[in-house]
């Protein structure tokens, strides 16, 4: 993990579950960011508040209110940020915000609810990535680093390996119909960034941090929050140039399409 050392990083989604979990990963480095930004839907709410506390704790965290799904909100946030890095760029953008609304089979999906989770997981994502690419561009440019690396400039999305069109995992278990297909829309969002971005410096790729116990994932959970997020650092050091692009796990295996 002593190789990933990006100087800023925002995490959308970060007030509870494995959003959170990289916050504190983070933080704990030895090598800490200068500045972590992490995103809540409502900073008013129980886990909003209880961000707001831990920003209290450490000078270089940053807690922002961010709705994926509004423009003028994700706007507001990238002000923000920009008025902290002050012309360096923001280095790593983790897109975890997601959602999982009902276990839905083929039988009883619905339009509404394809179009919710398309919204936030799919569009949601775009749109973020969309609006601070400037600033990774940026962080590029003032790197003196070559090639590519979480470290200067990089956009990482958080997958499933339900999203995976070989693997079909845990179709037995519960069909999600919409969320597996927003996240394989997400996946083909992250090829498309690595082939946009590569030319500005910016390193994409999606990643499946296991199935973790949180509130979206209850269900045959080995994975802890902490050894999840523990292991997304330590493939976010090894990853490279040659790895934009990817799909990769939380232990660094490579998830097929």
């Amino acid at each position: 993990m002593e190789k990933l050392y990006p100087q800023s990083v925002l995490v959308t989604g970060s007030d509870r579950g494995i959003g959170l979990g990289l916050v504190h990963r983070f933080l704990e480095k030895p090598n800490p960011p200068k500045w972590v930004f992490a995103t809540s839907l409502d900073l008013a709410s129980c886990e909003g508040k209880k961000l707001q506390s831990l920003a209290l704790e450490h000078p270089n965290l940053v807690a922002l209110q961010m709705d994926i799904r509004d423009l003028k909100s994700i706007e507001a946030a990238v002000k923000t940020v920009e008025g902290h890095v002050k012309g360096s760029g923001l280095n790593l953008l983790i897109n975890n915000a997601g959602i999982l609304i009902k276990f839905t089979t083929l039988s009883n999906e619905t339009a509404e609810n394809m179009f919710s989770l398309y919204r936030t997981n799919t569009i949601g994502t775009l749109q973020v990535s969309q609006a601070f690419a400037p600033l990774l561009k940026e962080a590029a440019r003032e790197s003196a680093q070559e090639g590519l690396s979480c470290s200067k400039a990089a956009i990482v999305n958080i997958s499933s390996d339900f999203a995976s069109l070989e693997k079909m995992s845990g179709w037995s278990l519960n069909q999600v119909i919409s969320y597996r297909c927003s996240k394989t829309a997400v996946n083909m969002l992250t090829r498309c960034q690595s082939l946009e971005y590569k030319p500005f410096g910016i390193f994409c790729m999606s990643i499946h941090p296991g199935w973790v116990k949180t509130v979206m994932g209850t269900l045959l959970v080995p994975t802890s929050v902490k050894d999840s997020t523990t292991g997304i650092l330590e493939v976010l050091s090894r990853v490279s140039e040659k790895d934009t692009g990817s799909f990769l796990d939380w232990e660094g295996k490579v998830v097929p399409w």
